[in-house]
């Protein structure tokens, strides 16, 4: 299979590491922008406390405007608890996302409760959204090594992923929270995983702290994986794990495929053509390797949609 799913995560995973909260106009014209380059899924906000999260705050509403006219990308929004999800439940949006971790440090940092805890309150999230018709989509955090516990147990991540999908969850997304991972750590986790789980129901959500995203996509590409979350420009991070900014730049995992021959819908050229909209509006350049060279003309012609 040539195609390839891109998640992207830059209006929420992206923006909410931020200095600089963005206005309701900002987030609405980065994400129309976003649909306009051809990227089909979008998690566009977040409902979560604006006391701990306030780039986040205004997602209900701006969810509303989206769905003024009929959207031409799936959109999604995180979701803590119940209370979030009850939030949720008062927008159009489709499906949401719940967001677990691998570690009960980070857990307990993240969200505030045990592993088990959060299962408990993921059950009452799911319930509730499938009563609603609403799809849900799950995150792993630090799946590939915690910034507090070190190593993690793959036995641990396919157990949490295995009561994830139990649980009616449609896809859950792996994360290397903090960047450290290494193409033979995604591989041998991913073929572990698979025994018990089919790949198709797995996203990976790499983040490019120390260089090896693109080297992670790659592997598990090899495996079967063909589902990659990353944000436009490289934005954002994890507010609650030191050193975990290094989102994996959209562009540049959509230049990689396209030169490997893979389809995304997505106009490269296009979507390139916000980046200086973006760095105005953020107040600081983006880290995406892309922004900054540029297509090379010879790769242009290959990199235009719908069919790139």
């Amino acid at each position: 299979m040539n195609r390839v799913q891109i998640v992207e995560v830059g209006p929420r995973d992206g923006l909410q590491n931020e200095a600089r909260t963005l206005s309701h106009e900002a987030r609405l014209r980065f994400i129309e922008h976003l649909v306009h380059s051809g990227l089909k899924r979008i998690e566009v906000g977040a409902f979560v406390s604006p006391q701990w999260v306030p780039q986040m705050a205004g997602s209900e509403e701006l969810i509303r405007t989206l769905y003024g006219k009929p959207p031409a990308a799936r959109f999604s929004a995180l979701v803590p608890n119940v209370r979030g999800m009850e939030d949720a439940l008062r927008t159009p949006i489709p499906e949401v996302a719940i967001f677990g971790a691998c570690t009960e440090t980070f857990s307990r940092k993240n969200i505030n409760c045990s592993i088990a805890e959060s299962i408990e309150r993921f059950q009452a999230v799911t319930k509730l959204a499938k009563a609603h018709k609403r799809i849900v989509r799950g995150y792993l955090s630090v799946a590939l090594g915690c910034p507090f516990e070190g190593a993690v147990s793959e036995q641990k991540v396919i157990a949490l992923t295995v009561a994830f999908l139990k649980m009616g969850v449609h896809e859950v997304s792996i994360g290397d929270t903090i960047g450290v991972a290494t193409p033979k750590q995604v591989r041998s986790l991913l073929t572990k995983l698979k025994r018990k789980v089919p790949l198709h129901k797995i996203a990976m959500h790499l983040h490019d702290t120390r260089g090896t995203a693109l080297a992670n996509v790659l592997a598990s590409l090899d495996l079967g994986v063909r589902v990659f979350d990353s944000s436009f420009g490289g934005l954002g991070g994890c507010p609650y794990a030191d050193g975990a900014s290094g989102n994996l730049a959209t562009e540049d995992l959509i230049y990689m495929l396209h030169g490997m021959g893979f389809k995304t819908g997505v106009d490269l050229d296009k979507l390139l053509k916000f980046s200086l909209q973006i760095e105005s509006e953020i107040a600081r350049k983006l880290p995406s390797r892309l922004a900054a060279a540029g297509l090379p003309k010879v790769a242009q012609k290959r990199h235009k949609g719908p069919y790139a």
